[in-house]
């Protein structure tokens, strides 16, 4: 067996152009499966550590849920924060009831410096941090006197205080949010990806009363996170919660919500179907450009056997069998397709990996997936070999030798 490697690995090397197009093909195929599994991986493991912040204790209301807008939808009253503060009073097994709203994209600056024109603004209170899983790098966050006094206080997101500030110590100096003066109370600690997969950390949060007050609501709506104080109480809080909702926005028994209600547990397993999904579809499509390179692989194997055929036909007097023409021919295969599928599991990581570096996450290697295409090349090496290894050890030496 030694011996047949050796032999395999000299043809390889007399025969560089067409073995390095062989690999080619082969590496093509696997890198196509690696990169998009590799994506996704990235993307739901992203996904699901910003899904875990809300944990699956978190019902959240909204009068439209995101991607569920209609017509009929659209007509429902807005989602206010007075809504917010009488849920807070009629929810009292809610370990917390935290009101959020948009503000839009806003300009930030100071005196010496500015951002674009597209940091987002959040209005929130003093629980949104702990119940979203943001972590403060400086300062504080939002207190209740903050909201209750709609103090003119906020917090940054860590890109927009590296563009004001850079080296310099941000709390305590005065910032404008669309020529608006408030005071920089605290900064968030970095926070990689997310789900809107734009920078999550170019956003500065005021509190939501004076984000009403100074910003208005517009179009915009409040959304209302409700924290049950665990798992097992989840059920009943949301009972308590949609009941108290129902009551608040004056809802007749035999009339159906107006407004959708959100938990990340129903995320995540919604998530995860669709990842699942989206990695088993780029993989189909990475095995049919797998099948394609082990077409080219028959097709330069069978080049080969013409070309070596008084090659083999010398073998073949020397005393060589069947068996061994067959098996050098298996192993030239079989040793190209390897070598083409650790290029291509490398250079799909490597391109799968750069959505992680596009969204600031970890990076991943899908090791189920890299030990699939292995053994996946290994059998399109095998079912692809076979033809022209069987050919060549089907030669008659005699015929071999007149080969011209």
């Amino acid at each position: 067996m030694t011996e047949t490697f050796r032999q395999a690995m000299q043809a390889l090397r007399a025969n560089r152009l067409r073995s390095a197009l062989t690999l080619v093909g082969m590496a093509i195929g696997v890198f196509s499966v690696i990169a998009s599994v590799t994506a996704v991986e990235v993307l739901d493991g992203t996904l699901m550590a910003e899904l875990s912040a809300l944990g699956t204790q978190t019902i959240t209301f909204e009068r439209i849920g995101d991607g569920e807008w209609t017509e009929e939808k659209a007509k429902r009253p807005q989602m206010t924060y007075a809504h917010a503060v009488a849920l807070r009073e009629r929810v009292p097994l809610a370990a917390q009831v935290s009101p959020a709203v948009w503000g839009g994209q806003r300009e930030v600056r100071t005196v010496d410096a500015s951002t674009d024109p597209n940091v987002r603004l959040l209005g929130g209170d003093s629980g949104y941090a702990q119940i979203n899983g943001w972590e403060i790098d400086k300062g504080r966050f939002l207190t209740e006197a903050d909201v209750r006094s709609a103090r003119r206080v906020v917090v940054l997101g860590s890109t927009v205080a590296e563009r004001l500030f850079g080296d310099l110590e941000p709390l305590g100096s005065k910032v404008r949010v669309d020529g608006q003066p408030f005071d920089v109370v605290g900064v968030l600690e970095e926070k990689s990806g997310g789900l809107n997969m734009g920078d999550t950390n170019n956003r500065v949060v005021i509190p939501i009363t004076r984000a009403i007050q100074t910003f208005g609501l517009h179009d915009n709506d409040v959304w209302i996170d409700v924290r049950a104080p665990n798992a097992e109480m989840f059920a009943a809080v949301q009972d308590q919660a949609t009941g108290a909702m129902r009551a608040i926005r004056r809802l007749n028994p035999e009339v159906e919500n107006d407004f959708d209600i959100f938990s990340g547990a129903e995320a995540a397993d919604g998530l995860k179907t669709f990842t699942d999904a989206l990695a088993t579809g780029g993989a189909g499509i990475g095995l049919i450009a797998l099948l394609a390179a082990g077409v080219g692989v028959m097709n330069i194997m069978l080049v080969s056997v013409t070309e070596r055929t008084r090659e083999i036909g010398v073998r073949k007097s020397l005393g060589a069998t069947r068996k061994d023409i067959m098996l050098q021919f298996l192993v030239e295969a079989v040793v190209l397709c390897q070598i083409g599928g650790i290029v291509g599991i490398a250079m799909g990581v490597l391109g799968g990996n750069i959505v992680a570096a596009l969204m600031t996450s970890a990076p991943a290697f899908p090791w189920g997936w890299a030990a699939t295409a292995v053994i996946g090349v290994t059998v399109v090496a095998l079912m692809f070999g076979v033809y022209p290894a069987t050919k060549a050890a089907k030669l008659h030496p005699i015929e071999a030798l007149r080969y011209e």
